[in-house]
């Protein structure tokens, strides 16, 4: 177990109640851990976007209009444009208009954000969501044993 730093943080009632329903919704087995998945999100969030040869993970989850063809044509084009970064796409129908695909990305972070932003911005995509995780982000915060992730070959 790695080397762990100790320190105390002071809340209000209100915020501290509020957080403990938080962390009992999302089953954390301790602040300590909720704290600790929190600060990782946060450092996460403010790493650079600069680093352009910086590997990540992740996954691209969007909802579109399953009636306007054309739009399952341009995502799927955007995806074969991309298929060096999908490792897995995952698709099924909502309702009579809707569909919602997932697809599991891995890659240069930049080539990951570029595909995403392509997706998403396409007329008849209704909603889409980029989760992006930096792989040095993983072995640098994580208290728990990591594996390498290897790129696949295209």
């Amino acid at each position: 177990m790695p080397l762990m730093d100790r320190f105390t943080i002071s809340l209000p009632a209100g915020l501290a109640s509020a957080f403990d329903v938080w962390l009992v919704k999302r089953r954390y087995i301790s602040r300590s851990e909720a704290v600790r998945d929190l600060v990782r999100a946060a450092l996460e969030a403010e790493a650079p976007a600069e680093a352009p040869q910086q590997e990540g993970v992740g996954s691209l989850t969007y909802v579109y209009d399953h009636h306007d063809r054309t739009v399952a044509e341009r995502i799927m084009d955007a995806q074969h444009d991309h298929h060096d970064l999908i490792v897995a796409t995952t698709h099924t129908h909502l309702n009579h208009d809707h569909c919602l695909e997932i697809c599991l990305v891995r890659g240069l972070t930049r080539q990951i954000e570029d595909l995403a932003h392509k997706v998403i911005g396409l007329k008849g995509v209704r909603h889409g969501r980029l989760h992006l995780v930096k792989l040095d982000a993983i072995t640098t915060y994580s208290s728990h044993t990591t594996t390498t992730l290897q790129p696949t070959s295209g």
